[in-house]
């Protein structure tokens, strides 16, 4: 009996023992994980910092795409400096990838090398891009998308997700989408103008309904292989619906839902537009 209590405890013991060094491997892991997801952001927030400051603009464009991507440093350098995961961390990076590509644009229209390829922003490919000039009258006010900048069109964005939603790659008039990065809340008239701005546009593969719904190009694709209903609305949210809410400043949800609800959800919405 004293012989079997003894085993007993040696093989409690060594499981105990075994449950906390597999605890304090995880525990390592994720700490690395964290530090190499922190120090991959940092790269190229010092990257992106260093053509801000040594880099001016010599037109409105590419003026504009400076001062986006100047904001853009200041947004990933805030949030690398408090990120506490790996995620948060991956935010900054994000914000940072696309404050390049913002130089990356204005680098372009003055004629100097783009410089190496950055990787694609989250929803990127998804959001698409204009590939037609198009005005529209939206709240008494001219609204412009056009596939390059020009004096009528200085406002760029590289195309990926705001809010949730995908903005397509473009230049624009103004920037529409700003509202929503700064907030997380896209307003009561978004998916109006989204429709008479892109509807039938070949580098926008996506209906208003499909952007109200979080979707952008290639979602039927998507729901095809998924076996899913291939309906104006209906289906998952996919690649282009993901979570931008540490990087655009929180889960804001909003009119049209979102990771913060909204007025189809119950939650609250915003008509500014």
């Amino acid at each position: 009996m004293e012989a079997l209590l003894l085993i007993a405890i040696v093989v409690g013991g060594g499981v105990f023992i075994a449950s906390r060094m597999s605890g304090n491997n995880t525990k390592k892991q994720e700490a690395q994980k964290f530090e190499d997801a922190q120090a991959d952001a940092r790269r190229w927030i010092e990257r992106l910092g260093s053509q801000v400051l040594t880099i001016a603009g010599n037109d409105a464009a590419s003026t504009q795409a400076i001062a986006d991507a100047s904001e853009r440093y200041n947004a990933a350098s805030s949030q690398i400096s408090t990120a506490q995961t790996v995620r948060q961390a991956e935010l900054a990076r994000e914000s940072a990838l696309e404050g390049l590509h913002y130089m990356n644009a204005a680098r372009e229209i003055m004629g100097m090398p783009a410089g190496p390829e950055l990787p694609p922003l989250e929803g990127q490919r998804n959001a698409g891009r204009v590939t037609e000039t198009r005005t529209i009258e939206q709240d008494g006010r001219s609204i412009t998308a056009s596939p390059v900048a020009t004096d009528a069109t200085p406002n760029y964005y590289p195309g990926g997700n705001v809010a949730g939603r995908p903005v397509p790659a473009g230049w624009y008039s103004e920037p529409w989408w700003a509202s929503a990065l700064r907030t997380g809340i896209w307003t009561a008239g978004s998916v109006f103008m989204f429709s008479a701005l892109f509807s039938g546009m070949a580098g926008v593969g996506y209906s208003a309904q499909a952007f109200e719904s979080g979707y952008g190009e290639g979602y039927e694709d998507g729901l095809a292989d998924a076996g899913g209903d291939m309906g104006d609305g209906g289906g998952d949210m996919g690649d282009a619906g993901g979570d931008m809410g540490g990087d655009m400043g929180g889960d804001g949800g909003g009119f049209f839902g979102g990771d913060g609800g909204g007025f189809f959800d119950g939650g609250g919405f915003d008509f500014d537009f």
